[in-house]
């Protein structure tokens, strides 16, 4: 039976003089949960190769810093497939999606304001899909989600009028809530 020690085990004399000594030992209890042995480093490597390999590829990437991130990003997300940890999720989706823009835009594919904001969008959705899927509910990851990525979508649509038209539109959002709030608690 393995047993967990927190606290270092001093030496035990036994008879004839020999001396036992016992070291600060961490083991796993029987029952509990054990932790994943997932070789990070790995996985990280295997990834980074992957889009160095795809950047000899595609020679347009090769001004794109963000393979890094990238790397990182995917990394946690191939975690949380493995694993299914949350945090490892909410990081993978956040990180990929910061490295996002970078790339799309050395690719050659969009370019311009608001495609980060859009980006961070299709990650808190592509959360709130996760969620809903394991039964968990849209949570407020889909509202922040769709919120942003209409604020992206319309920055690059429109660059210079989505500047004043969110703000006054999240301001009258936000109001309304208030106001509906102050009179549910007045009746």
């Amino acid at each position: 039976m393995t047993e967990r020690r927190d606290q270092p085990v001093t030496g035990d004399v036994i008879e004839g003089g020999d001396v036992r000594m016992h070291g600060w030992e961490w083991s796993e209890i029987p029952g509990a949960p054990s932790r994943s042995r997932l070789p990070w480093f790995g996985i990280f490597l295997v990834v980074f190769g992957a889009l160095l390999l795809l950047r000899q590829l595609f020679p347009s990437l090769e001004t794109a810093g963000s393979l890094l991130f990238l790397a990182i990003g995917i990394a946690f997300l191939v975690s949380w497939l493995i694993n299914r940890g949350m945090g490892s999720l909410y990081l993978g989706a956040i990180i990929t999606a910061l490295a996002a823009p970078d790339l799309l835009a050395a690719a050659g594919v969009v370019d311009g304001p608001g495609v980060g904001t859009a980006c961070l969008g299709v990650a808190f959705l592509f959360i709130a899909a996760v969620r809903a899927v394991s039964g968990a509910g849209w949570g407020w990851q889909a509202a922040l989600g769709t919120i942003l990525f209409a604020i992206g979508l319309s920055n690059l649509a429109v660059p210079g009028l989505s500047d004043l038209i969110w703000p006054i539109i999240l301001v009258v959002l936000g109001g309304m809530l208030l106001i509906r709030a102050g009179s549910t608690r007045r009746a």
